[in-house]
């Protein structure tokens, strides 16, 4: 059931990024967010942009054909599966996510190449042995997958129970595997953590703000691409610091 009540962070990203996929609870939220911290759209875009590049540099550059994509949110303009299939069509994604209404317009709107498969799961990143086991119908566990966790750990409160979803999301992928990750961090900007409070008191779902060195420890044991784990505007590009970091990392 879809709670329009409730503020979603994933339909007020929709909003952000300028979709319509959106309640009024979650545009009013958004804009109460936007008072306080106005470069929120910027850095919602940012992120975004980082999504595509690094999809982009695991299709094109480390030839990655397999896609597992937790905490999808709601379809926007060049999603995983469009970015990954126009390079090479017979890539396979999985998306995850467990609200409601981005599984209505996943299915509805994320349809991929017929050379490749896409398929969804309805699951939250913590029950990790639910998502292995349904994408396993898609995913080949023997050959390189990327595994792609944009925005998600936030809403994981404790660190060490963070850490250890990701261990274990990673552990089952075969050697040659990379992990891709982004969240917002709280070291730019006093006003984007007044907001971040402010929001996490609105009885949605929080989300925590962590430092790079905490981001950074989500890639212990890979090899982090260059340039590691910077401001997303920085990763494969160039732009001003922003408070989201990110990186890629590759599994020995």
């Amino acid at each position: 059931m879809i709670d329009t009540n409730v503020p979603h962070s994933a339909r007020i990203w929709n909003y952000w990024l300028g979709g319509k996929d959106n309640y009024e609870v979650d545009r009013i939220a958004g804009e109460e967010y936007k008072k306080i911290f106005p470069e929120v759209v910027e850095l919602a875009r940012a992120s975004r942009a980082f999504l595509a590049r690094t999809i982009t540099y695991l299709t094109r550059e480390a030839g990655i054909r397999q896609f597992l994509d937790v905490g999808t949110g709601l379809p926007t303009v060049d999603n995983t599966h469009e970015i990954a299939q126009r390079i090479a069509p017979e890539s396979r994604i999985v998306y995850v996510d467990n609200d409601p209404l981005v599984l209505v317009h996943a299915r509805a709107l994320l349809v991929g190449a017929p050379e490749g498969a896409t398929d969804y799961i309805d699951a939250d990143v913590r029950d990790t042995e639910t998502i292995l086991t349904a994408a396993a119908k898609t995913l080949d566990f023997s050959k390189p997958v990327a595994l792609n966790l944009s925005g998600i750990m936030g809403h994981i409160a404790d660190l060490d129970e963070a850490l250890s979803i990701v261990g274990r999301l990673m552990d089952p992928l075969a050697p040659g595997s990379y992990l891709a990750l982004n969240d917002g961090t709280n070291v730019h900007s006093a006003a984007g953590a007044e907001a971040q409070d402010q929001y996490n008191d609105s009885g949605a779902v929080a989300y925590i703000q962590r430092t790079p060195a905490e981001i950074a420890r989500f890639f212990d044991g890979l090899e982090l691409v260059e340039p590691g784990v910077v401001t997303v505007n920085h990763w494969h590009s160039d732009g001003r610091e922003l408070d989201a970091y990110g990186g890629v990392g590759r599994k020995s």
